[in-house]
């Protein structure tokens, strides 16, 4: 997953959207008749073995995870079918057909197999044990520890367990329901391109995934604020070279590759992108403001003085200044030189750009290779690009997720988000699924950062409320 934080984003569809349902009379039936005490334990047990499965990419290895969840499925007999692209790299795909079929395209849940590397010597339980232990430095909470607790094999878990509560409560569906679990998210997306160009691809018409989760004091103190993603930002990563005379280390030249790399780093750091605020801020501002009210919450629901009170601090933070800019950042130097004092005659940067909606890969590349047209000996060259997209949140099942994510929370609140990286929803909106990124857990700060960083984890509190929450929502927009 690439970390998303509370933004903004362009919704240019809203007017073709259907109308957006409420629940229909009934769907708490469903969920008042489940064991919420013991599918939460149900999800722990799954979860903890399923961390202990090692798909670490590199070099991933997916093929693993997809049998766990497989016979997972069987044990309930539902039917998985595994698709393997590449050797030991493999999709999985489930479903539970519609009962009163509606004509809509199914409701997929999606996550991802795949879980990014680790330095084992600095967690507090090991990366791959699964471990049911309490929080950092003794802390009392129950947690379950792991590289993918909450990236996102905790969110996979539950989506299965949703799954398997929709065949054991006989709920009945007006659209298929399918379970998606892919390979190499982490780098790439290799798993989600292959599924949507082979027979297994369900045509979604919804889906949902990774991108938003829920974040204590994120926009007001003793407030949580329930992200839902509903776009993403767009890809341009890029590898600066730089070419020159190999040396000796000792008698500085002009036009040595590593000093010329350096210069043009520089240039492309230099730029100051313009700030661009786009409805979903405004919305998700006006939600958060209503709730709090008093003067701050007046504020928050008027875009003008948002614009004129707030724009300034905003782009004053690294992370909400992600949502409103096109960011480039060099994420690495790689450099053929194995001394101190050998000057290499070629050397490399990685650079990170992400493109905010409406922004085109190739406008801001044109941009950045014109900021270094004077630096000697360098090229840009593209690795990969994406462009940025989204979908509506006028949409029952976002209406949805957002009711359910705030049930019986006073002290809450739900509403859209761009993320600033990007998930597999980039690959499957082209071809007309509406994605959103919601995982029905509440971290905070701290607990946010440990995903691709250490001590991962998730508490048994969110697993077993998570699951509730994502069945509820999944039921309000499948019961006829």
């Amino acid at each position: 997953m690439r970390l998303f934080v509370f933004g903004l984003c362009c919704v240019s569809c809203v007017a073709t959207a259907p109308p957006v349902r409420s629940a229909p009379p009934g769907a708490d039936t469903y969920g008042d008749g489940v064991d919420w005490q013991a599918t939460g334990d149900e999800v722990v047990t799954l979860l903890q073995g399923y961390l202990q499965v090692d798909t670490v990419n590199p070099p991933g290895n997916e093929l693993r995870g997809a049998e766990y969840l497989k016979a997972a499925l069987e044990r309930d007999g539902i039917a998985a079918h595994i698709v393997e692209f590449e050797p030991g790299r493999a999709n999985l795909v489930a479903r539970l057909e519609a009962t009163k079929p509606s004509g809509e395209k199914p409701l997929c849940l999606l996550s991802h197999l795949d879980v990014v590397t680790s330095e084992a010597d600095q967690w507090e339980h090991p990366p791959l044990s699964g471990e049911l232990a309490g929080g950092p430095d003794g802390g009392s909470e129950p947690m379950v520890w792991g590289r993918g607790a909450l990236d996102m094999k905790g969110m996979g878990i539950v989506e299965l367990e949703t799954l398997v509560l929709l065949k054991r409560m006989k709920v009945p569906l007006d659209r298929d329901v399918v379970l998606l679990a892919v390979a190499g998210e982490e780098i790439g997306n290799q798993g989600m391109k292959a599924l949507v160009k082979g027979d297994a691809w369900p045509g979604c018409g919804h889906l949902i995934n990774e991108g938003g989760l829920g974040l204590r004091d994120a926009l007001i103190p003793g407030q949580t604020a329930f992200a839902i993603s509903v776009a993403e930002k767009g890809v341009l990563w890029l590898r600066l070279r730089a070419k020159g005379e190999a040396g000796h280390g000792s008698t500085p030249m002009p036009g040595r590759a590593p000093m010329e790399l350096l210069k043009a780093a520089a240039a492309l750091m230099a730029r100051e992108p313009k700030p661009r605020v786009h409805p979903s801020l405004y919305e998700l501002l006006r939600r958060a403001g209503e709730q709090k009210g008093g003067v701050s919450g007046f504020v928050m629901q008027r875009p003008g003085l948002v614009d004129l009170l707030l724009e300034k601090r905003l782009m004053s933070k690294p992370t909400t200044r992600a949502t409103m800019t096109d960011t480039c950042q060099v994420t690495g130097y790689v450099g053929v030189g194995s001394a101190p004092n050998v000057i290499p005659s070629e050397v490399t940067a990685n650079i990170d750009c992400r493109v905010l909606p409406g922004t085109s890969p190739d406008t801001l590349l044109a941009e950045l290779k014109e900021r270094i047209k004077d630096v000697q000996g360098v090229t840009l060259e593209v690795v990969s690009k994406e462009e940025a997209n989204e979908s509506t949140w006028d949409d029952e099942v976002f209406a949805s997720l957002a009711r359910n994510a705030v049930r019986g929370r006073p002290d809450a609140v739900s509403g859209p988000v761009l993320s600033v990286g990007y998930t597999d929803s980039l690959v499957a909106r082209p071809l007309g699924t509406r994605a959103y990124g919601f995982v029905p857990f509440e971290v905070s700060a701290e607990e946010l950062a440990t995903m691709h960083g250490k001590n991962e984890r998730v508490s048994v509190a969110n697993l077993k409320r998570g699951a509730e929450v994502l069945f509820r929502a999944v039921v309000d927009v499948v019961v006829p």
